[in-house]
């Protein structure tokens, strides 16, 4: 069932909402294939033109709170990649991301159109308790169910899609003015993060410049997120030292003979060159994610410590086939991933979510082809900017992890010259400890960091029930 609506809502806001509103199209989801029965929660799923004369048409998916969706926060999830679906979040990866409202049924698929389960760990329900309404979105446009209309309109950039996530959300809450004064926090993992600050930045300069619907803007969540790489890749060889990957020799001649900096070494520095050989040999074999679990074979080899600014690793599935049983393969955790496809591309499934027709051709959980410029190659400088402001920040790392390791944002924290308002200590869930926080201040400015004990690189893949508990404790009280 689809119900297209629009609410009164002044003729202002109405002018503006008519200006916008061309490409704008969304339908209220009631079933689902794969689920029995009508959903136990709100499902809206549309698209949002962008760019010059709307060319671009990001697909969405909105989940409400299932508490109080009239005061529960708002929060804008931006996937990583860049090019990795808001399904991924929504749908399949709540096995792995815990964020939204059901999850595929894994343990018994056989190839065949999945089915779907509520997630008891998602975002949106906490057994009465206060959690969040979800926006996932497709973006940049090639990532999921996302299109554009000229082939121009396929090419994007870290600072156009941060200008093209701002556009879709004036537009969306102009659809949805009931929500416009909801507390908004924008939040995202992996490449997504190094997206959030960008976006509460556009947030922040429309607001500053009386752009209508003016958002109520709080704060920004980043899970294992990109900052800045000769911060974040730098420390991938002092966490595999720490994480007992590499020895205590190998280490410190690469320490003495790098300067510290592992990360794009000087060509020309022979010795640097010669230290870092046996530590790309120690890892080589390590699955980056997630150390403790199995590289998945199927997966792209990697022939070094993954030194460029790639994620293509840690998630793609392009390579697994379904024909090899289960028996006789080794365990992936991407092998999970297989249910997506069969489900994202089930033509009765895209009819169900309102999919445009011949708008796309497979659809694809992470895009590696769409055609993306990498123009902003640190975000520190956004997080100074709003370090002065206040504002409520929650930076949350996997302590598994290997391709963004929490050392990386350990050090740049430090950069923005906080003061500590809770030192480092444990936090807890059922009496066990869950992982390690600690709160920076600045004037108005909270920073909340924390570690995720035993999380990968997507921390409530891992550790639903922990990063349940640690999004509702922060957004309830700031603390863990």
């Amino acid at each position: 069932m689809v119900v297209n609506k629009m609410n009164w809502i002044g003729l202002p806001a109405l002018l503006l909402l008519l200006l916008f509103n061309t490409g704008t199209s969304q339908s209220i989801i009631k079933t689902l294939p794969g689920y029995s029965g009508t959903l136990p929660f709100k499902l809206e799923t549309g698209y949002i033109g962008v760019g010059e004369n709307d060319e671009v048409q990001l697909f969405y998916y909105f989940v409400e709170s299932e508490n109080n969706p009239k005061t529960d926060p708002l929060i804008f999830w931006i996937s990583g990649g860049p090019g990795c679906s808001g399904l991924s979040t929504l749908v399949y990866e709540t096995v792995c991301f815990c964020t939204g409202p059901f999850y595929y049924d894994v343990a018994d698929f056989d190839g065949s159109l999945p089915s779907i389960l509520p997630n008891p760990y998602s975002w949106t329900k906490l057994y009465g308790f206060q959690v969040a309404s979800i926006i996932f979105i497709d973006s940049p446009v090639g990532t999921g169910f996302s299109y554009a209309n000229t082939s121009k309109g396929y090419s994007s950039s870290d600072k156009k899609s941060a200008k093209d996530n701002y556009t879709f959300l004036r537009k969306w809450l102009l659809n949805h003015p009931m929500l416009s004064k909801n507390r908004l926090y924008v939040a995202g993992e992996s490449y997504g993060g190094k997206l959030v600050p960008m976006v509460a930045m556009e947030i922040l300069l429309g607001n500053e410049a009386g752009l209508r619907p003016r958002m109520s803007l709080q704060g920004y969540i980043i899970g294992n997120g990109l900052t800045d790489p000769n911060i974040d890749y730098n420390e991938r060889i002092p966490i595999a030292h720490r994480l007992a990957l590499i020895s205590d020799e190998y280490f410190e001649l690469a320490k003495v003979s790098c300067g510290g900096k592992y990360d794009n070494p000087d060509p020309n520095n022979v010795q640097c060159l010669l230290a870092l050989q046996p530590i790309k040999e120690c890892v080589n074999q390590i699955n980056e994610g997630h150390i403790l679990e199995p590289k998945c074979k199927r997966l792209p080899k990697t022939d070094n410590f993954g030194w460029d600014l790639t994620f293509s690793k840690d998630d793609s599935v392009d390579h697994l086939v379904l024909q090899v049983s289960k028996q006789d393969r080794q365990w992936c955790r991407s092998q999970n991933y297989e249910s997506c496809y069969v489900w994202a591309n089930d033509l009765t499934v895209q009819e169900a979510l309102r999919i445009r027709k011949g708008t796309i051709g497979e659809w694809m959980r992470c895009n590696r082809s769409i055609s993306y410029e990498v123009n902003q190659k640190s975000v520190l400088h956004y997080h100074e900017i709003f370090s002065n402001k206040g504002y409520n920040v929650l930076i949350y790392n996997g302590d598994h992890d290997l391709l963004i390791p929490y050392m990386g944002p350990l050090k740049w924290i430090r950069n923005l010259s906080m003061t500590i308002d809770d030192d480092w200590r444990p936090w807890h869930v059922n009496g066990q400890v869950a992982g390690y926080t600690m709160k920076h201040k600045k004037n108005e400015f909270n920073l909340t960091f924390v570690t995720v004990k035993g999380a990968g690189h997507t921390p409530p893949e891992y550790k639903p029930k922990e990063c349940l508990a640690m999004i509702h404790r922060w957004l309830s009280t700031r603390l863990l």
